[in-house]
């Protein structure tokens, strides 16, 4: 993998990146028939934000164990790549990452 030369972003730019993120989750959420309470969006947002971060400047993740992630469920995965994809930039194990929120959300009744 080849090293990408970081970028400086704004706080501005990531602020707005952010948010355009977080405009499109509570769908992706609701679709995936899943709740978050309001700890859990608190949480999710600042993930988001380091995510937005990480999209403009081309700063990579940290290494980490993959299988930690073994056993999350199929939707809590599909619902994070969804999330991921809205950046456009950001690499599949961003996805792993993120999931533990969503993992993390209530299922609807």
């Amino acid at each position: 993998m080849s090293q990408q030369a970081i970028q400086t972003a704004s706080e501005q730019q990531i602020q707005a990146l952010t948010e355009r993120v977080l405009q499109r989750v509570p769908a992706l959420v609701d679709a995936a028939g899943k709740e978050m309470n309001d700890t859990q969006l608190l949480k999710l947002e600042s993930h988001v934000r380091a995510m937005s971060r990480r999209s403009l400047t081309g700063e990579g993740l940290p290494d980490f164990d993959r299988a930690l992630f073994d056993e999350i469920s199929p939707a809590a995965m599909q619902l994070s790549q969804a999330v991921v994809a809205l950046f456009g930039n950001l690499p599949s194990d961003e996805a792993l990452l993120l999931s533990i929120h969503f993992e993390m959300a209530r299922n609807k009744a």
